[in-house]
């Protein structure tokens, strides 16, 4: 503890720990402390099977008929989770001439336009292609991944930039644009930090926080146990700045316990669902992952599924019942209501950098925005994933990445 350090990092969560890793990467030197005795924060996994069923309070522990209890590795926070085949879409000729439009897109190349001006609306270019409201909304939630509607009337270049990053992630990996870890969620944030500790970070867990000491209005340092680790920046997950955070709404999450996949989906072992706002009269879309015993987060013919959503009532169970009665029979589920916050300030007075409570969605786009806006405040520039790549190459060679 008594050293001076670059970056102090607070909490392990998955934000944490991947800015962790970047600024080791980028030669900074880094200490990571975590209160709790494990990785992962909010967006751990629990194992075995008996600890999730005691964090919600059922005594009774999990019936023999769901296996083994250390066989099981269950997120509390879903993400980066495997979606359904596209091809009976993509069989649309008019949507897949949308689609050509998309992958030709190139906004140096004025004839990819088709005579649009990069501020066109997204709205206008839907009306060009003639696409009906079921068709934008699956373009614009499922693909785009956006949370709300109004993109719509908003320039279009994001827009068709978002649909691109989708096509060609699911080029590149056949039938899911995403990755998902065996043995859970949880995996991630410890291999971030595995990465940091490659290039010197130091980590603690079960440390306790006392004190962010501050001079003049800007942080300097750490204080734990009697003794200060001194900083020029810190980074933390809202709990640790309860004084420095809003609140931003709430999001409910139930995790259920299945016995067979969802109907309808081809018996898959993984995928997600989004029942857009539109079709379901909300201002939230609902989000549905399940994965499964083929990831090893889950006793043999076992699935997981976690539905969630932002709360728009007071009565958060029951905004989801619509996509709970898509997983009937359901053999347990476990509900809980969270807080989401927001830093009041963009940490460049105080170099508090503070990220935001993990949202409703079901996939890292918002939190890999939120990623990527830290590190923008406290370098002053873009994050250049080449150049990160560059500098791991320099180190280890091309071939030992």
């Amino acid at each position: 503890m008594d050293e001076a350090y670059d970056v102090i990092v607070l909490g392990t969560g998955l934000s944490e720990c991947i800015l962790s890793g970047i600024m080791s990467v980028n030669g900074k030197k880094v200490l990571h402390m975590d209160r709790n005795p494990y990785y992962g924060g909010e967006s751990s996994s629990i194992t075995p099977l008996e600890e999730l069923y005691k964090r919600f309070g059922l005594p009774e522990g999990p019936p023999e008929s769901m296996g083994r209890g250390r066989d099981w590795n269950v997120d509390l926070i879903p993400k980066f989770l495997m979606a359904n085949d596209l091809m009976g879409m993509l069989e649309k000729r008019r949507f897949r001439k949308f689609l050509v439009f998309v992958a030709n897109f190139d906004e140096n190349e004025p004839q990819t336009l088709e005579g649009r001006p990069h501020g066109t609306p997204m709205r206008d270019v839907y009306e060009r292609f003639d696409r009906g409201q079921d068709v934008i909304d699956f373009t614009g939630h499922a693909l785009a991944l956006y949370r709300t509607d109004e993109y719509l009337d908003q320039p279009c270049l994001e827009t068709i930039h978002r649909i691109k990053l989708y096509s060609e992630s699911l080029a590149r990996y056949g039938k899911s644009p995403y990755l998902y870890p065996l043995y859970g969620l949880g995996e991630l944030p410890q291999g971030f930090a595995r990465l940091s500790a490659i290039y010197g970070g130091t980590y603690m867990l079960n440390k306790p926080v006392d004190e962010i000491v501050l001079e003049n209005g800007r942080v300097v340092g750490v204080r734990s146990e009697g003794q200060v680790a001194r900083c020029k920046q810190l980074i933390c997950d809202p709990s640790y700045v309860p004084e420095r955070v809003r609140g931003a709404g709430r999001v409910v999450r139930v995790i259920c316990i299945l016995s067979h996949p969802i109907r309808g989906t081809s018996e898959a072992g993984s995928c997600q669902i989004i029942l857009p706002q539109n079709q379901l009269g909300r201002k939230s879309d609902i989000y549905v992952c399940l994965v499964s015993w083929a990831h090893n987060v889950a006793a043999p013919g076992k699935f997981i599924a976690i539905v969630s959503t932002t709360v728009e009532t007071s009565e958060p169970e029951r905004e989801v019942e619509p996509a709970l009665q898509l997983l009937e029979p359901i053999s347990q589920k476990f509900v809980a209501i969270s807080d989401l916050y927001e830093p009041m300030d963009d940490g460049t007075e105080s170099q508090i950098f503070c990220s935001r409570s993990y949202d409703a969605t079901t996939h890292f786009e918002t939190t890999c925005d939120d990623i990527k806006d830290i590190y923008r405040r406290m370098v002053g520039a873009a994050f250049d994933f080449e150049s990160m790549k560059r500098r791991q190459s320099h180190i280890f060679g091309e071939d030992e990445q």
